[in-house]
């Protein structure tokens, strides 16, 4: 763990892993596109190939300052426990205490949101999750998937996660507006009740929020500032805000930068008095090995799959990720 003469470190992050389904066809979900028969003829190589990946791209988060590397890390986009088990039993990653939490949602594709931790650092007291659903969705649409809520204790202090995927844009920004803006409301309704318990309650939302952050689903719904002075008791603050305004971004469509992928803390990791954990800064891990270096995604984080071409790529992308510190 990195450590100074002041402070300890814990870095916790999120990470999109794009579409990490096994290679067996789960007759409940429609997963048969990654099948060895489906359109991406996704075989054994292709997936150990992908582990290898993902895995390369986890043992590195975080160690700037944390030896160890990352203490929590939120993913999504993975179909099973199956593949949470071949991430964290990977040679790279074997020599970690590495477990996870999951939840099968109601997603009709099988994609999943988890939570990897570090047993040596945090123990999981509570795991609940919560249903998001969407308002005058079109009946017989598919559902989304829930907002994984997991509470414990990070080198003793209580802390609270919670691992988000947010509705798509898919059929539009404005149309699909509200089906965020209700994932929004689930995490605004779990903070006001952790306060109502805890005025100091530390809480932590991080995920692929389909929205940027100055979108209302997090200024307005969530009531997440831009700048720390801005923060009032019951508010929360976007760290990722000043690296969007910056033009940095974690995924790219058309030619456009976003910053979906996004970890928004509430006020108490960011007090001036507070002698526990502590917001210190955010960053997007967007290494030159993770940006596709040609043909028509140029620039693009290095993706999968291009079309049903396989690229042998990580996500299409980038992690993001905090630092949490503690006074020795």
């Amino acid at each position: 763990m990195g450590q100074s003469d002041q402070f300890e470190a814990y870095a916790i992050g999120f990470y999109n892993v794009e579409n990490l389904f096994d290679t067996l066809d789960n007759p409940h979900i429609h997963d048969e596109e990654f099948t060895p028969t489906g359109d991406k003829l996704w075989n054994g190589e292709k997936y150990n190939a992908k582990v290898a990946n993902i895995a390369s791209v986890v043992s590195q988060l975080g160690l700037e300052l944390c030896k160890e590397g990352v203490s929590l890390l939120g993913i999504s986009e993975i179909e099973n426990d199956t593949v949470l088990e071949s991430i964290v039993k990977h040679p790279l990653l074997a020599g970690r205490n590495y477990s996870y939490v999951h939840h099968s949602s109601r997603d009709k594709r099988g994609i999943d949101v988890a939570l990897i931790y570090d047993k040596d650092l945090f123990t999981p007291m509570n795991v609940r999750p919560y249903r998001v659903e969407r308002p005058n969705a079109k009946k017989g649409s598919r559902p989304t998937r829930d907002v994984l809520l997991v509470s414990g204790d990070l080198e003793g202090e209580r802390i609270h996660v919670s691992v988000n995927h947010w509705p798509s844009r898919s059929g539009g920004q404005k149309r699909t507006d509200n089906f965020r803006k209700a994932a929004a409301q689930v995490n605004r309704n779990i903070l006001d009740s952790l306060l109502l318990e805890d005025s100091a309650a530390k809480m932590i939302i991080l995920g692929d929020l389909n929205d940027d952050p100055d979108n209302n689903s997090l200024t307005q719904v969530l009531r997440a500032k831009k700048k720390p002075k801005s923060v009032g008791a019951t508010d929360m603050f976007n760290p990722m805000y000043a690296l969007f305004t910056k033009g940095l971004g974690s995924n790219a469509y058309r030619d456009k930068w976003s910053l979906f992928d996004q970890i928004v803390i509430s006020e108490p990791l960011i007090r001036e008095d507070n002698t526990g954990l502590k917001f210190h800064r955010a960053l997007i891990y967007n290494k030159k090995y993770l940006i596709q270096k040609s043909g028509e995604y140029k620039g693009y984080p290095k993706r999968t799959f291009s079309g049903d071409v396989f690229q042998s790529g990580y996500s299409d992308h980038f992690p993001v990720y905090i630092y949490l510190i503690k006074a020795l």
